[in-house]
């Protein structure tokens, strides 16, 4: 049973945790022969992510890294720059690798064709030839932009997973967030993903929007379930206007209050698992029989910019504009600004714009942050054998900035496992294993909250 009263207060800003050290270390010091040498050296298996940026018009909502434009034009030469930039790759990956994991993110990936997108996957194909037989190949789809022609070439081409973006059904949440998206559209592009045999179909909702209400949110959650998908992310609106202008676009007046939020969150909490979905990770929930599910239950669930993932272990290769690649002891972001990323390519060289090298530190605190925020629980034994320490000693500042934390958990010399409650704190728990949060103190515009 989770305590709503003792959660509330632990509201502060803080990161996701999609890596460890946060984007907000990368910097230009990261080398790029260093990295070459790196992606020429790894013989892990592949997980590729492509970044395809465009959208017609903007989400005032959306944190992601887009380029709203209408230009068919534009379009087209960034297909020209990513199939050089597969030409380059190749020329340093050993493309025989394995490929279990490929995913297209944006912006908007069908924003594009169905001829471009057979474009597009047809250059991959390619280089990279060797894809695993349980590969898994997503996109994100924005159902207002969707034809069937489109998931027919996806499905062609092996793709099995898509995650649907969908924030709200109400009406005037719809309205303030710049996004009317009708029921049947998203009901007629889950159908379509049906048809076309995806074998995992994700919703994502998001609460904390403007003009949100606990009743509205609960019959947001009554269609999404009538959409019977196989899983639901259920984010907590990250208001970032010093970050993002387009959110500056709300009254922050109209933004539900922390009561409110809880109580949307409460709910949510119960009424998922009453209709046949079980808590995944941070935000997550999925049907039992999900692989995420089982991969929660014997320990094997993974995080990474993609979300929760079981392909863990995988070498992490960011294609496009502004994506990141993740390696043993390394990130990799690509340029932001498309005119960079042009530049580098023109010149024969990956448009690798800064990083992070991480020590043996950095690798310590990666692993025990990034298994407590996938599985809820740490394995000191297996942390203790694998970084030759005493965890205790080691840790022994940071188990005490737990503070009242530690009701939340349970700790034996063999585990840590994170209570009901716990779960909905887990970032402020792995924030006090973060070596990097000191100099955040007191410094309000660098995260979202975490409540």
């Amino acid at each position: 049973m989770v305590d709503f009263e003792a959660f509330v207060k632990y509201s502060k800003p803080g990161p996701r945790y999609t890596s460890y050290p946060t984007a907000l270390e990368f910097s230009d010091e990261f080398s790029y022969d260093e990295y070459i040498k790196r992606l020429k050296e790894c013989d892990k298996p592949l997980s590729l992510y492509f970044h395809l940026p465009f959208c017609r018009s903007a989400c005032y909502f959306c944190g992601c890294n887009v380029i709203y434009t209408s230009k068919s034009d534009k379009m087209s030469r960034y297909l020209d720059y990513l199939e050089r930039e597969l030409e380059i790759l190749s020329s340093i990956v050993d493309t025989n690798r394995s490929v279990v994991q490929m995913h297209f993110g944006g912006g908007t990936p069908t924003f594009y064709s169905a001829s471009e997108l057979d474009r597009i996957i047809k250059a991959i194909k390619k280089h990279f030839k060797n894809f695993a037989s349980d590969a898994e190949i997503s996109c994100e789809i924005d159902p207002r932009f969707l034809n069937e022609e489109q998931l027919q070439v996806l499905s062609s081409h092996g793709f099995n997973r898509v995650s649907f973006g969908v924030q709200d059904f109400d009406e005037q949440v719809q309205k303030e967030i710049h996004r009317i998206q009708p029921y049947d559209i998203t009901q007629n592009a889950v159908n379509l993903a049906r048809k076309y045999g995806m074998i995992s179909v994700n919703t994502d909702l998001i609460y904390g929007l403007p003009y949100q209400s606990l009743e509205s949110f609960k019959r947001t959650l009554e269609l999404g379930v009538s959409l019977n998908p196989d899983r639901f992310a259920i984010f907590n609106y990250a208001h970032v206007p010093w970050i993002k202008k387009s959110m500056r676009k709300f009254d922050e007046t109209t933004l539900p209050s922390p009561k409110t939020k809880l109580e949307i969150l409460k709910y949510t909490m119960e009424y998922l698992p009453n209709h046949g979905y079980k808590m995944i990770g941070m935000d997550h929930y999925a049907k039992p029989g999900d692989e995420l599910f089982k991969a929660l239950e014997n320990g094997s669930l993974h995080r990474n910019f993609q979300g929760y993932t079981t392909k863990g272990g995988a070498q992490l290769i960011g294609i496009g504009l502004t994506s990141i690649g993740e390696g043993d002891d390394y990130y990799a972001q690509n340029y932001k600004d498309m005119a960079s990323y042009e530049a580098a390519i023109d010149a024969g060289k990956l448009p690798n714009a800064k990083g992070i090298y991480l020590n043996s530190e950095d690798r310590l605190r990666k692993s025990v942050i990034m298994e407590l925020m996938a599985n809820f629980a740490l394995d000191i034994k297996r942390v203790e054998s694998e970084f030759s320490i005493n965890f205790f000693e080691h840790f022994k500042a940071e188990l005490d900035e737990l503070g009242d934390l530690v009701q939340f958990m349970n700790i034996n010399n063999d585990k840590i496992e994170i209570n009901p409650t716990g779960t909905l704190l887990i970032r402020n728990i792995a924030m006090c294993f973060d070596e990097y949060m000191a100099k955040f103190k007191g410094v309000n515009n660098s995260f979202s909250k975490t409540v």
